[in-house]
């Protein structure tokens, strides 16, 4: 019983929840804590500190932790991880497949070329939130930026080393 429970919770919240892991946090406190009472409020802030350090999504990584505690199981983990990625998988299934039939279509192609510059828009919309100084502008981040998309764009280095420089860099900067 406790694994159809884990699924259909998880499934819903996969289901219903957009904006990645950080907008699932309040949906899934609802659930596990307030209407399914798996976790307590203080061990579902300990679940949500743990999900932001290790690796991977934060959505998932809390499913897989509640899966665990509420089954007290690891097949609670598996059933609960899978149920919150399915909806997500199912509906990227379904888009690829019409995606590959209609993409030289005149309206997708449009669409596309509309989306690129939103996105470009919204990276540097988020750049700028997390730029961090004195005067707004942090200039160290704003030349390794500079750095790295010169590194990448016209001298062809590989985007792990232009990070992985970066990060270097960074250490010694700050």
């Amino acid at each position: 019983m406790i694994f159809w429970k884990l699924f259909v919770t998880f499934f819903k919240i996969g289901l219903f929840n957009f904006g990645g892991g950080y907008a699932m946090i309040s949906f899934i406190q609802n659930e596990v804590v307030y209407k399914q009472a798996w976790l307590t409020t203080s061990e579902f802030t300990d679940v949500v500190a743990i999900s932001q350090v290790t690796p991977g999504p934060v959505g998932i990584n809390l499913a897989t932790y509640t899966g665990y505690t509420a089954a007290h199981s690891v097949w609670g983990s598996v059933i609960a991880t899978f149920a919150v990625c399915l909806p997500s998988f199912i509906l990227m299934l379904l888009v690829s497949r019409y995606f590959l039939k209609y993409r030289h279509a005149p309206a997708v192609e449009n669409v596309f070329k509309g989306l690129r510059p939103a996105v470009i828009g919204l990276i540097a919309a988020a750049a700028l939130v997390l730029c961090n100084g004195e005067n707004f502008v942090d200039y160290k981040s704003v030349l390794l930026f500079l750095a790295a998309f010169m590194a990448v764009g016209k001298f062809k280095v590989g985007p792990i080393a232009a990070i992985s420089a970066c990060g270097i860099l960074g250490y010694f900067l700050y």
